[in-house]
């Protein structure tokens, strides 16, 4: 079938089958002919056709830097629920945590002529940023905050400063962190220093040394835990970056009969699935992950429809659960 068949068979012209198809401005009357024609034959018009017309692909480029993770996992699912709602198709890129891979993906979004990009960012080097600025379609940032650019984030320094603080005032002033690498400038650096500057208002300055880096993996933060405890093994509480982390902290801790949370008080961040199967549950912070994609993929399809990109930030809030 192509487009002068389904005219001839809904007995309309072929500027009204294209007007159709386009969401132009055509009788309710056509319309209906022109809908029933293509149900009765299945007929789809040719992409490459309509790309080549439009300069429009009507596809989106998602970059995430891994899936096993209950946090991107949602912010994905956010986004979904918005493109599955349009006229928009969505093509998702993992780069398993892998820079150079990151790069790879938004050089080839950018040939293949996608109509905007989507990035979960984690770590921005200085051949990001130069990447970024290069980009001739509308990009959204999710989970970071970079100047000049649109992007949408939580609140991190201001949830793990509330989060430290309310283990502090549950009587726990023996307090360790288990944090992500500073690269990460949301989970990395800004938790940490809201950790710290939460320790320092409640007069416990040398706290802040009581740290040390893990992956966001269960095992990293079983490992991160024993290093932790045993050069500090005062501790009464452990703040954690990630739940994951979190939880692989509780096994150790299990392992080595000490309880959580009479001994040890464990917190963490995400409010994953994995701290909610735990008894007693974590204390844990909760973002809106899910919304973060959804605010990212209206505000990418604003941009594309607009032809605008002044720079948009949005910041999320955040609340403690236990």
């Amino acid at each position: 079938m192509n487009v002068s068949e389904i005219a001839k068979l809904a007995g309309v012209s072929c500027a009204a089958v294209s007007r159709y198809f386009n969401n132009g401005c055509i009788s309710e009357e056509k319309r209906r002919a022109i809908q029933k024609a293509v149900e009765e034959t299945g007929y789809r018009p040719s992409l490459q056709a309509q790309t080549l017309r439009t300069k429009k692909t009507k596809m989106i480029g998602v970059i995430a830097p891994k899936m096993a993770s209950d946090s991107i996992g949602r912010v994905i699912e956010g986004i979904l629920s918005v493109t599955e709602q349009s006229e928009y198709q969505t093509l998702l890129a993992v780069t398993q945590n892998n820079a150079k891979k990151e790069l790879e993906y938004l050089s080839a979004f950018r040939e293949k002529q996608v109509d905007g990009l989507i990035l979960i960012a984690t770590v921005f080097t200085a051949e990001h940023k130069r990447m970024l600025k290069s980009l001739t379609v509308p990009l959204v940032i999710v989970g970071q905050q970079m100047n000049g650019q649109c992007c949408v984030f939580h609140d991190d320094y201001h949830a793990a400063y509330d989060l430290t603080k309310h283990v502090l005032e549950k009587g726990r002033k023996n307090l360790g962190y288990i944090g992500a690498t500073r690269q990460d400038k949301a989970v990395g650096a800004e938790r940490y220093r809201g950790f710290c500057d939460a320790v320092r208002s409640m007069g416990y300055e040398s706290l802040t040394q009581n740290y040390v880096t893990a992956d966001f993996t269960v095992s990293s933060g079983y490992e991160k835990a024993k290093e932790l405890l045993r050069r500090h093994p005062e501790l009464d509480g452990i703040v954690c970056a990630a739940d994951s982390m979190a939880a692989g902290a509780r096994k150790y801790l299990f392992e080595q009969g000490i309880a959580v949370p009479d001994q040890i008080l464990l917190a963490g961040h995400d409010d994953s699935d994995i701290v909610k199967v735990t008894a007693p549950p974590l204390v844990t912070v909760h973002f809106s992950y899910e919304k973060s994609g959804e605010t990212a993929a209206r505000m990418l399809m604003e941009m594309i429809a607009s032809k605008k990109t002044l720079p948009q930030e949005v910041k999320l809030g955040y609340c403690i659960t236990e």
